[in-house]
Formats: C-alpha cells, structure tokens, sequence
C-alpha cells in the first residue's frame, strides 16, 4: 500500500474532489506517522464505538478534566459507563428472582395459617355444599352418614353390652333396635383397656368391625366415628385401598385404633401376614349369619382365629344379625352351628317386652289377589318364538316375556322385547352374540357369525315395528297382581304426602317393568325409582353402579323420590330411610328376608303387606314358616341359661369343621402369612396378573378337569410366560375342592422357586418403564453459563492463505432513499460462496424502514496480486476511518474483503464476471491516499459532501454540507450545535486537543467554516431509534484545517456505517446454517436463525414484560418452537405406534414422554454442542469486527489471545430450540409438503431408537399390520366401513382396524378379538393437534404462541369433538358395555342436537352445552388414526378430513376469542397486564392438609404487589386458581387503572418507563 502527496484532479473519481495538503501545521503537535498511533482524547476513546452515543456529556467531559489534572491519557474513559450501564441490567434478573422468593415465602406462612383455620367442619361443609353429581363415593357417603351419637343407651343395649365385656356372644335383635350402638359401647370399653395396656408397655393392638358389603363399611363407619373419640378409618377394595403393601398397612396400623373394612380386607391381610391375630383385641361381625362355609367371615376364624393356639392372645368377638340363619333350615339347629363358628354364645335381651316397645314395628297385612294364569306367550312373543326361537341369545327374553305375561301381563310381557331389542339393548345383544362365536373352541364359518348378527338385526326390526298399546285394566293387559299393587299404591299417593313406599320385587326386570308401568298408570304424585345390586346387565335387563346406588338412596332420603321398586338388596346394608308402607310384591325366601325387609317399615303406623295369591298354598306355606322360625328363634334365645358354657353345645367345634379337615395348609415360618385352599385361588389369581401381559389378554389360569375313580382331578395351566407352568391336584370328592386343590399345588411350587415372596406376594410387578414418574421437564429459570459463538466458523476454516479467487456478495439497500445521502453498493468478498441470504429490514433515518438484499454471486473471480492489494486497502481503510480500528496488513488471515460496486451492477453482471462489478477508481484512490489534504486554494464548492475526521477523537466524524460564508473560525458556536467540551468558538470546537496541546497548536484564523452533521454512533440499524436517539443534535460548524478529509467517498462511507449490522445479521445467518449442517439438515437461512434467536431472557413467557431484551434480533423462536413442538409430538407418536402395534395407550405415553420431555431434548443439544449456536445477544459494537488480522490501535488493541465468549441459557431454553429447529426444517419445504427434512430433525433431537426413520415414507415401513387388523372382516364389521364410507367418503381397506376406532374399553376384547380404540387415539391425537397447529400458523402468520394455544384448546377441546362425533353419527358405531356410559351419551345428544336448532346457523353453538362423555371426543381422534393407518400413513387424509370437517366451525376464529379468554385466569391476567399495567402479580396454589383423609382439598391465592388480594379453595389446584381468580376479577373489575395503581401500589409503568430511558443509554444514537 502506498502512500501519495496531492494526486492530480483527473485521476480521482467523478464524485471524489481532490484536497491539496495544507502549508500550516500544528506546532508541537505529534502525527500519526511520528507515533503510529492518535492519542486518546476527552471524547473517550479513538474507536468511538462506545463514546457519545448515550453515555452524558457533563460525565465525560468531567472524566476528561480529571484526566488532563492528573496528566493520565485518557484510555477509553467511557468504559466506566458501559460496565455501570451492564450492571444496572444484570441486577434486575436478581431482583426478579429475590421477589419471587420472597412472595414464595409469604404464600408458605399464609398456607400453614390457613391450614390450622382448615377444620374438619369446614371439610364436612365443603362436601355438603358441592352438588353430588360431583362428589366421590367416599364422600357421597360421606354427605349422607349418620351423626347419632349414643347419650342415653336404653336397658336392653346395656344388658348385652355388659355380656359383650365377659364373653364373647352373638346380639340377636331385630333390625333397627340398636345392635350398632351395643358394639360402640363395647369398642370404648375396649380401647379405654388397649390405652391401659399400651401405658404398661405392650404391644399395641388394634379392634376391626368386619362387615359383609361395601355400603356397610361406611354406614358403620359413620357411626363409630361420631361416638369414639379416637382414630379411626374405613378399607374396602372399591376403595382402591392397596391390600397388596404391608408397608402401607403398617402406617394404617400405626395411625388406627379402629378399622371398619370388609370381611375381605382383613382376610387377605391375615393370609399375607399383614397383621396377626395376636395384634387385634376386638372383631365385630356385622350381620354375623353370613358366617358360613367360605365366606370371609368363616375363612377368618377357621384359619386364622383357630390357629391362634393360645386362646389369651385372641382377640374378643362380637356378632350382631337380626337372625342367625338365613336360609330354609333347621332354625335351632343352625344357630347352634353359628354359636359354635364364631365361638359365642347367642344372646338376647331378657327383656323382650321392653326391646318391642322400644322398636316400632309395621302392622301386617296380607294383600289377596286373583289367581295367576299359567306361563303363556302374547301374540308378539309367539311370533318372535316361531321366528327367532332357535337363536339362544333370545332364550332369556323369551323366558322373561312368558314370566311376564303370567305375572306382570300382556303389557309388560311385550315391553320385555321392546327393552331387550332397544338401542343399545340390541347392540349389547350383538355384541353378546359375537362373543359366545368367538369363545367356542371350534371355530366355524364367519358366515355363520354373519347370518346370525343379521337375524338379530331383523329381530330389531320386527320388533320396533310392532304396534304397542298403552296398557289397560281391562282385559288381560295387566296381571291380578298388578292392578292389586296399583291399587295399593294409589291409596297412599292419592294426594302430596311425605310418605315413603318400598315394593321388594325377586327379579331385576321386574323393577324396571314396574317402573315404567307405574309411570304411565300411577298417581300424578308417585316419585319412582328403582334400586337393584350394582353389577353388569343382562340382556333386557337393566344395569346400574354402586355410585348410582349411592345417588337413588340420596334421592329417596331427600323425599325426591318417595317410591322404590327394590331387589333384595335393600333388605340388608344399605341404609334406608324408614318407610311408611313395605309390600312384598314378591315373597322372601328365607327367614331372614322377611325380618329384614319387614325392618324397613319403622316409622310409626308403618305397614308391612304381603302379596298372596289367592288359592296358592306355596305363599301360605312362606308365610307360616317365617312366623314359625320367627318363633323358634325367639323361644331358643329366652331359653338359653345364663351360664351356659360354649362346650355344652351339642355341635362340638369338631362338627363345625368337618368339611375342611382334609384340606391342608401352609404357613411361611418367617412371616406367618398362611396359604389355604381357600386363598390359594385368590393367591395365584394375583401371581398371573402381575404377569406381563397385553392389556386386553390379561392371564388368568386355566383349570382342566378329569376324573379318576369317581374322585375329580384338576390340573391348573399357568400363562406361556410364567415361571411355573402348571400344577397337579390330589383327588377330590367334589370340583371345587379338586380346583383349590391344584391352585394350593401351583402356589407351593411358585413359593418354592422363589416367585412368591414371604408374604405370598409375587415378586413380578407390572413392567412399567423406569422414568414414569421421572422429573423430565426442565426449569426455564435455571440457567448455566455456556460457550457462545460469535463468528461463524466459515471465517477461521479459509484463512490461512492468499486466496486465488474471491466469491462476491453484494449488499444493497431497497429502497436507498431512506438512508438520506446518495450511497453506493457494498460488496464483501469472500473465498468460499456465501449462501443467498434472505432480505431483512434496517430502520434508517427517521425510523425508515429499508430492506438489505444479499445477492451471491455464483461465479469467482481471480483478482491480481495487486488488485487484492488494493481491496485490502480500501478494506482496512473503512475499519480505521469509519470505526477508528487500525489493523495489520495480513491478507492470509484477513477473512473477507470489502469493495465499492457500480450503481448499474446489476445491467453489468449479466455476462460479466463479477470483478467488472467493482468500482476499480474507488478503491485505487483509498489504496493510494491514505487521507486528502485540505489547503487554502481549495474551491468551496470542493468542500461539500466530504466524510470528516476528527485525528484526536476517534468519536468525532462529519459529513459536511458546504462552506458557511457568514461564519469565521473565532465566532462563537453556534446554537442548536451538539455538545462538545470545547463550545467557545468554532476553531476550539472543532479541535479535540488537550489544553496542553492545544496551546502549542496554530491554526490559520482565515480558513473557511463549514457547515456539517456529526455522524452519530447507532449502529444497531436493526432495529428502531429509541427516543434520545431520535432527538440527538447532530448539526456542527467546523474548521477544515485541524480535521482529516478521508479518501473514501461520502457513498461508499453512508453504506459503510450500515455494514456492521449487516454483516451482525449475516453472521447470524452462517452460525444457524452451521448448527444446521451439523446436524445435516438444510433449513432456510431466515427459518434457522429465528429457531436459533432467544431475544430476551423469558422468550417463553408470552406477553410477559421481557427481561433484558435484545433489540434489533429478528423474530425469536417462539412461534417455530410451537408447530415444532407438535410436529414432535406427532412424529414420535407415528413412529412409537408404528415400531410397537401390541403396546397399550399408557406405555404409548411413556415411550412419547422419554422422547419428547425437555430433558431428553436439552441431554441430546448439549452433547451435539447445539446451546453454543443460539443467539441470546444482539448486535454488540465489540463483536462484530473481524478475527485474524492483528488490531494495532483502538479499544481492544492490547488484549492477547481469544477471547471466550459466554451467555447464560436455561436448560429449558436449549430444549425449546430444538422443537424450534423442528418447526424451521418443517416450514422450510411448506410449499411441496415434504415432511422429510423435519423426520431427520426429529430423530436428530430425540436421538433414540424408538424415532430413527429419516423420511416420512420410513414411518410406514416400520409398521407391521397386527393380526386382528388383516383378519377377514364379519359382515358386521364390513356394514360398518360402507356406512362410514358414505357418510366420511373414505373407503376403509381393513373393516376390522375401522372397527377398533369405535370399540370401549368396556368392551371386552374376547368378543371380536379386536382392541379397543386407546391406541388409534394416541395416535389420532397428534395428528388432529398437527392438522389444527398447521390451520392456525399459516392463516395467522403475526399471532403469537400464546393466542395460538388459546385458539387450538377451542379446536381439540372435548367439547368441540363431542360436538363432532354426534354431528357425524359417531356415537351410534360406538361399542361399549357400560349401560351408564351409554345413558350420558343419550343426553348429550339431545342437548347438542337442541342446541344446534336453536344455534341459527351459528357454528359455535357446540360451546354453549355440557362437557359430552369422554368417550365421542375419543372416537373422532381414533377414527383419524384408524384413517391414516389404513391409507399407509397419508397425512393427506388426516388434512382432507380436517377440511371436509373441522375447518368450517374455525373459518371466522374471532368468535372464540372468548374461549380461553373467558377463562378467568386468562382474563385476570389480561385484566392485569393490559389494562392495568402490572406485572408484579402471582396466583400461586398448593395442597392443604387432609383432616381425615377423605377429601383432598387445594387452595389458591392472587398475590398483587406481595399482597394477597384474593384466595379460592377446591378438590384441585387447577379449579382453586380458578376461585381464586374469580374472586379477584370481582374485586377488580370496574376499577379505574389510576385507582388500581393507588390501591395496590402499584409502580410497574413508572419502573418500566424508567428502564426504558435507562436502557437508552446502551443503544446509540441515529446517523
């Protein structure tokens, strides 16, 4: 490079005016050329990057003064600044996170108060409250238990109480006289004497009160509960109470006087050794007579009770029963069995006249009616005979009907076949059907399957078009014996009463005929309802659940309803309110039916009505027998001494246990659990279930039975995977003792290798995978500080060497005017070929917006030595003259070049290499003046449209106007000029100089002024102006002679000061495509750096105040973090579904969530060294300068080495990246639909083999078509894809896989042998969620993340999809055993079908019903997974559905803005943020502690400004933050916001305003 004086006028460029150097110089001055440096002057450094721009003048200028008194140069003096300016900024993430810790802390000492306020009243308050629809059954329970507490026991309850304490006995006494209260009495008497022990160091022990049914474990409870005052609680197996962990037994042990459980309960706790005989001082036998045979009553004593050999460490019994038999037997003979089981002594009050008084009983009567007709079938019941008979899926209903008619008469013998062929009566019908087919162990013809589905179809028909009549009472319509009830019933309800009815009826169907017959012919005032065992129905039946049980008995108790037509079971457990009148409409059985039903009717002048027919000795002889009994049972208890011992019996104990005398058992010496035929079942019964297995063939053993000599043999076959596969049993007089036989073998066998623990426990558990309950997301606060790349790697691979060609990228600005001054192209020239970068915007003068076009040009040029000389000259010229850097010439490590392009590039480049493009004079008048001197002949006019530098203050640079004629150098500055410390006259405010300096300079008081603008330091172009930028002074009159006139032309200069926020973007650009290759992906430029770009550090937090936000990045990655986001989830959901077709829904989950989970994504980014990649910075002026070349003078030239660059990330954020990475490999082939590049990133990120596929045609390669889906289709299944077709037009290759999208999981899998619809939905969930995402980015390319999820929860909500599978006729395929599902379905479509009449077209009216059952949003999402995995996995169809269906009802998404936004946590949020201003606010929530374990309760509170303002408590957090908003939008709304400020002292938009000034002084000011 060379240096010339004055080169003559004709050798510069058109618009470059040569200066001559000046005769007058500076004295005493030293040059450049004499140092090799300029010194540092008051404006703060050479470089001027730092100077200036926001830092204050009276602050530099202060800084520069103690300088000169000190005699120090002033070495960047605005260094102190940047550090204070970074320090005012990194403190407020710290202030961020100590608030928050603090408002944790004040929420913990609010919780722990509010707890000790939490009562157990306001538990029991809370669950009276809450409507019962909604209530557990525990709690349901829980709403109606008894509080009677015993004050004033009478004489006869006390006289066996007092027994009870002496000896154990059995209370016989009638139901409603008080046996409960006995046993209260005698568990105080018993825990007063367990205290007394435990104070003398034994061994605590614990009182159980065994009951027969699961209604009774809470009844009782209730009881026992409000009378004892120590602790308490309740087991049963519908429960969900784990009897299969000691552990937790232990703790109930610990905690627990009492327990109140099942007989079950506490027999498998027996049996594994739980608990021991020697640990319990007290069992009670609720309804003792069950004791018998193998019931658990029995099991209990036999083989635990009795093998307590020492007769001190049993514990004491106590029995109650309103009669000790219950079955056709000999009466006292039975009782003494009893007495001899339970080891007591039956016993009675001796006062039998004052228990009569005290208990009210019904007065009797007898109800005649007319004879019956013998069985016989009405016309409607031949005719299906003749027609269907030979079918034995009608058998039952035939039988019915012909019951029926006899019993009930023609009208409810033809409403048999009305309700057995109804609905989903006949689709249970079917399904029953295919079930027995497909369980015969011979299979046979699928014809045969066909034909007969298709008969009961027709019977379907046949019947629902047969005419029914109303019934009548004339003729045969109605049966004797109803019109007799009837009349009956009519009597009592003639007129509004209180009165309460129960009708006990044998058969269920029955009640349900009863039910619907009295609706049509009763009194207006009968309130009916009927109340049957909760278990599955049969054909014609009708099926009902324990909860419904809970809910009917509510009902009645709350007079809502006043008549119920009961099963036997309302005799025994449930408690039922007293009733006015109980009929028999069926007589009992046994004795103890009629004492219990009788039981029923205690309220005063209550009746008890046998229905006799008249003539029929069966019912004469029933009711003799039950007062014979009745009798004999009262005389046996008043003749019994008082001091009769329990060995008088006649029965010996030897007698009692004859019958299992020959069967053995088996005791673990270490454990005590003990193994009994009776439990062996229950023992290998739960051994094969622990067995892994699919989810619909769940292993159960096989029993196999032959017979040997007249003595049966069975042989028990375990599952193919259990350790033990079968087992022999010994010779057996009967079947069930031969299969206990052989389950007592296969135990002791499993017990023996080690598969049953000491416990008798499996040692299997179900596989479920290692990290199900793992912490797998990862916290976005947590951050770790990370290597950072500042330079593209591109830079330090070419260096190292001269290079023979250069590559050019052009850089233009479109459109130019918005810079303000004329301006030429720039180019950079590089050794390998940039990629096309995408335009992107620049604000320039006055906040105008320009794009930057980067045109690569394809074809190299060879520079010549001397012309790559030259670009390095004009290269390093524009660092030094524009920036104040002077760098060493280094042309091998110099990473690209810079050079002027003509204005008509583009007409020259066609056809030109791309050397031509250069503007050549430019760049050879830099590479040959290193400045251009002034002097004093220069023309005026030659002044003009000159880039001026300041040689002492490398802050100072002006683009100068023209000479200021009425100006002289000694006047006094003009006003309105910008600030410098020299403001005396225009000569001193044009020199930089130290006073000592400046008093040895001389300058030429002649020399014309010139009117100019300083060049102010912004150079983030990238984004807008902030305020003090926009109104910074840039106008100056300056001298020309102390100033250095730079050879680069003011074009190439007003482009130059542009280039370093290009060339910050492209950087940006090249480090994304880096990471890209790396992970061999090919993403557009735009698209992978906005996947890599985190512009502040809470980029996940939506319309949340950004904390340190970095200006001018671009857009972050939020919105491609969304659709990728789903696009993973989609991904791996294919492939998990694909490579494991057997798995269930639940490993499903699991597999996706090892996958997926943050911590997965962060593991595989941080070992591929992604987190180094992302930019968390924005353009910084230290950064964007070059590497390799040596910095000889200007901030930085004395540092040594590579500097490390760090940021700080949160694992969360590095994770988000990688969905974002997804998204942009998605979007960058939109336009073909190739999902390819996306699949490779997906198994890039999750780096695991169960997501390798890198296509998306692999996907369907991975599948293999499991055997049910390929099987042959029943006619059927086939009927069903034809109506599917015609109403969906897609026509399904495989019927039986169509079939699976509509199959319950009620619905067992034996019958069709096809799953049901879980795992279709898995995967129809994400391809739904993806087609929804895909419809919401692209229509809405400026919504944010947040109004996007806002918007989709509307699309995938259960109540759109509901709403769409009844639109489509869903509901009416769907295959589900479960009578209660199918009644909520019934009512919803109803509603959904009113609510779209009254819509008036309106699409959203689905939003204005109930949530539907969960099953019809289910079969829409298993349906489109049914659909794609039929058409070979097309996403096409997933989209064509979603078009064909879904769009319509989302084409105007304004209608549900209110979706999510009514939501009142969405809306006190908005409320806070928008309206108010406020940012300081916390909803926060956690578990309050359980008072009885009973209800699980949550509370939550809004926190303003550190200052609860609001609380909400629920069963659920979720629904407590609900409350707890609510309450606060009542508090709030209406509020005007200066109130709001005023109020809760609130300051966040002063505090935000301030940060914005302050932040100003970080950002530079505007060219």
């Amino acid at each position: 490079m060379t240096t010339a004086k004055t080169p003559p006028l004709a050798e510069g460029p058109p618009d470059s005016r040569i200066l001559t150097s000046s005769h007058d110089t500076v004295t005493g001055m030293e040059t450049p050329s004499a140092k090799g440096r300029l010194i540092d002057l008051s404006s703060g450094d050479v470089d001027g990057e730092e100077n200036g721009a926001g830092v204050n003048q009276s602050f530099k200028s202060s800084l520069a003064a103690q300088l000169l008194e000190s005699g120090e140069t002033n070495e960047e003096g605005s260094s102190g600044s940047d550090s204070e300016a970074d320090a005012v900024i990194a403190s407020r993430p710290r202030q961020i996170s100590e608030r928050r810790r603090a408002q944790n802390a004040k929420f913990s000492s609010w919780l722990s108060k509010r707890a000790e306020k939490e009562t157990k009243e306001e538990v029991i308050a809370a669950i009276q409250k809450t409507d019962d629809e909604a209530l557990s059954i525990r709690n349901l329970m829980s709403k109606q238990e008894s509080n009677v507490i015993i004050t004033d026991p009478r004489e006869y309850q006390l006289e066996l109480f007092e027994r009870a304490k002496k000896q154990n006995i059995i209370a016989v006494l009638d139901t409603g006289s008080g046996k409960t209260l006995i046993a209260v009495l005698l568990l105080k008497y018993m825990l007063d004497r367990e205290l007394e022990d435990r104070a003398l160091g034994k061994k605590p022990r614990i009182a159980f009160f065994l009951v027969d049914s699961v209604t009774l474990v809470f009844q009782q409870f209730a009881v026992l509960e409000c009378n004892l005052d120590q602790s308490i609680d309740r087991f049963c197996g519908e429960m969900g109470c784990k009897l299969w962990d000691k552990t937790i037994w232990e703790k109930h042990f610990k905690k627990n006087m009492v327990i109140v459980c099942t007989a079950e309960v506490l027999n498998q706790c027996l049996m594994h050794s739980f608990v021991t005989m020697a640990q319990i001082n007290l069992l009670i036998f609720d309804e003792a007579h069950h004791a018998k045979k193998n019931h658990a009553y029995a099991r209990i004593i036999k083989d635990f009770y009795l093998a307590e050999e020492d007769c001190s460490r049993r514990p004491k019994i106590f029995g109650m029963t309103a009669s000790p038999v219950d079955a056709k037997v000999d009466v006292v003979e039975a009782a003494k069995q009893l007495e001899t089981l339970l080891h007591c002594e039956i016993a009675t009050t001796a006062n039998l006249p004052l228990l009569r008084m005290s208990i009210s009983r019904p007065n009797e009567q007898i109800a005649e009616y007319d004879s019956l007709p013998p069985r016989s079938r009405t016309s409607l019941c031949a005719e299906m005979k003749s027609r269907f008979g030979d079918m034995q899926c009608f058998s039952k209903l035939l039988s019915f009907s012909q019951q029926a008619n006899a019993e009930l008469g023609e009208w409810c013998a033809d409403q048999v076949w009305s309700f057995g062929l109804a609905g989903e009566e006949a689709n249970r019908l079917e399904r029953k059907f295919e079930q027995d087919f497909h369980a015969e162990k011979q299979a046979r013809p699928l014809e045969i399957l066909d034909a007969g589905l298709a008969r009961i179809r027709d019977a379907k028909n046949f019947v629902e078009s047969h005419s029914f009549h109303l019934p009548s009472f004339s003729g045969i319509s109605l049966s004797s014996k109803v019109k007799c009830l009837h009349a009956y019933l009519q009597r009592i309800f003639e007129r509004p009463t209180e009165a309460k009815c129960l009708v006990f009826v044998k058969q269920r169907y029955t009640a349900r005929l009863l039910l619907e017959l009295m609706k049509i012919i009763g009194s207006p005032y009968l309130r009916l309802g009927v109340l049957i065992g909760a278990r599955s129905a049969e054909t014609g039946d009708v099926s009902t659940t324990f909860r419904q049980q809970i809910l009917t008995l509510m009902k009645f108790h709350k007079g809502e309803l006043n008549c119920l037509f009961a099963t036997s079971v309302a005799e025994e457990g449930l408690d039922i309110p007293d009733c006015n009148t109980v009929i028999r409409f069926d007589l009992y059985s046994t004795l103890i039916q009629y004492i219990q039903s009788r039981g029923r009717a205690r309220h005063k002048n209550s009746r008890f009505i046998h229905m006799v027919e008249r003539g029929n000795r069966q019912h004469i002889q029933a009711l003799q027998e039950v007062h014979c009994g009745e009798q004999l049972i009262r005389e046996f208890c008043e003749s019994l001494p008082a001091d009769r011992l329990l060995q008088g019996n006649e029965c010996t104990l030897a007698d009692a246990l004859s019958n299992d005398r020959p069967q053995r058992t088996y005791t673990e010496q270490s454990t005590g659990a003990k193994l009994t035929y009776g439990s062996s079942l229950t023992v290998l019964a739960h051994f094969t279930a622990c067995l892994p297995h699919e989810m619909e063939n769940v292993s159960l053993p096989t029993y196999v039975m032959s017979v040997d000599c007249k003595r049966y043999i069975c042989e028990v076959i375990l599952p193919e995977n259990s350790p033990v596969h079968y087992a022999t049993g010994r010779p057996s007089t009967t079947k069930a003792i031969a299969k206990r036989s052989a389950a007592f073998e296969a135990c002791l066998l499993l017990r023996k290798g080690g598969y049953l623990d000491g416990n008798l426990l499996p040692i299997y558990h179900k596989q479920l995978p290692a990290m199900r309950n793992a912490h797998l997301a990862l916290s976005m606060k947590k951050t770790n500080a990370y290597d950072m790349r500042v330079k593209p790697s591109i830079w330090e691979r070419t260096r190292g060497s001269i290079p023979d060609e250069l590559y050019m990228t052009v850089i233009e600005l479109e459109p130019p005017e918005n810079l303000g001054r004329p301006y030429k192209p720039l180019a950079i020239l590089t050794r390998r070929r940039l990629p096309t970068f995408p335009p992107f915007p620049v604000y320039l003068q006055n906040d105008q917006m320009s794009q930057i076009t980067c045109s690569s040009i394809p074809i190299a040029f060879k520079p010549t030595n001397e012309r790559r000389a030259s670009l390095t000259s004009f290269t390093l010229r524009i660092f030094l003259d524009l920036f104040n850097k002077r760098y060493e010439v280094n042309e091998p490590q110099i990473s690209y070049w810079l050079a002027p392009i003509l204005r008509d590039w583009k007409t020259k480049s066609k056809g030109h290499l791309s050397e031509a493009l250069i503007d050549w004079p430019i760049v050879d008048l830099v590479d040959k003046h290193e400045e251009l001197k002034w002097n004093a002949n220069i023309a005026h006019k030659d002044l003009a449209n000159r880039f001026l530098v300041d040689r002492w203050d490398g802050g100072r640079r002006f683009f100068s106007e023209g000479v200021e004629a009425n100006l002289r150098p000694l006047d006094s500055v003009p006003d309105g000029c910008s600030a410098h410390k020299y403001m005396n006259t225009i000569l001193d405010y044009t020199v930089s100089l130290f006073s000592k300096s400046r008093m040895r300079a001389t300058w030429s008081h002649n020399q014309p002024v010139l009117r100019a603008h300083r060049v102010l330091h912004r150079r983030n172009l990238l984004d807008k102006a902030d305020e003090s930028e926009k109104t910074a002074r840039t106008l100056s009159f300056v001298c020309p002679e102390p100033l250095k006139f730079s050879a680069l032309p003011t074009t190439v200069v007003a482009m130059g000061y542009v280039f370093p926020a290009v060339l910050f973007r492209i950087e940006s650009y090249l480090l994304a495509l880096e990471a890209c290759e790396m992970l061999r992906l090919e993403v557009d430029p735009h698209l992978a750096l906005e996947a890599f770009t985190k512009d502040s550090d809470n980029t996940d937090e939506h319309r949340a105040e950004q904390v340190h936000f970095q200006r001018g990045m671009g857009k972050n990655y939020e919105r491609l973090e969304f659709i990728g986001d789903c696009f993973l989830k989609m991904a791996t959901s294919i492939s998990i579904f694909a490579q494991h077709p057997d798995n269930d829904e639940f490993e499903y989950h699991v597999k996706r969530m090892l996958l997926i989970c943050n911590k997965n994504l962060f593991s595989n980014a941080v070992k591929n060294g992604l987190h180094e990649y992302i930019r968390s910075q924005g353009f910084s002026r230290r950064n964007w300068y070059p590497e390799g070349i040596q910095l000889l003078e200007g901030k930085g030239h004395k540092k040594t080495g590579k500097e490390v660059h760090k940021h700080h990330l949160g694992d969360k954020t590095i994770a988000d990246v990688c969905e974002a990475l997804i998204g942009a490999a998605l979007l960058s082939y939109k336009d073909s639909n190739d999902m390819d590049m996306a699949v490779k990133a997906v198994t890039e990120m999750v780096s695991s083999p169960d997501h390798a596929v890198r296509s998306w045609s692999e996907y369907y390669k991975l599948y293999t078509k499991p055997k049910y889906q390929i099987e042959r289709a029943t006619e059927s299944q086939s009927d069903l894809a034809v109506k599917v077709e015609q109403k969906l037009a897609y026509h399904f290759r495989y019927p039986r896989l169509l079939r699976s999208a509509f199959v319950h999981p009620s619905h067992p899998f034996s019958w069709e042998k096809i799953p049901c619809y879980q795992r279709l939905e898995f995967l129809g969930d994400s391809l739904l969620d993806m087609a929804c995402v895909n419809f919401l980015f692209y229509r809405y390319p400026d919504r944010d993340p947040q109004w996007l999820t806002e918007h989709k929860m509307a699309m995938v909500s259960n109540k759109f999809l509901g709403a769409l599978s009844v639109r489509l006729g869903f509901h009416k395929h769907l295959r589900l055993n479960s009578a209660s599902a199918q009644h909520f379905i019934q009512e919803y479509v109803i509603e959904i079908g009113e609510a779209e009449k009254e819509s008036n077209g309106a699409r959203d009216f689905w939003t204005t019903t109930k949530n539907p059952p969960k099953c019809l949003p289910d079969i829409v999402e298993s349906y489109i997974g049914a659909v794609f995995v039929d058409s070979e996995f097309n996403y096409q169809e997933v989209e064509r559905f979603f078009d064909a269906h879904v769009r319509w009802f989302f084409e105007d998404m304004s209608i549900y803005d209110t979706f999510a936004n009514n939501h009142p946590t969405t809306y006190l949020t908005n409320l806070l943020t928008i309206n108010f201003g406020c940012t300081n606010f916390r909803l926060m929530a956690n578990e309050l502690p359980s008072v009885d374990g009973s209800l699980t309760r949550s509370v939550a509170v809004v926190m303003i400004h550190d200052e609860i303002v609001s609380e909400g408590t629920a069963s659920s957090g979720k629904n407590a933050k609900v409350k707890a908003s609510s309450n606060a939008l009542e508090l709030l709304k209406g509020l005007p916001p200066f109130e709001y400020r005023s109020k809760y002292h609130c300051d966040c938009l002063a505090e935000r305003s301030n940060e914005g000034e302050g932040n100003s002084h970080d950002i530079g000011s505007a060219i």
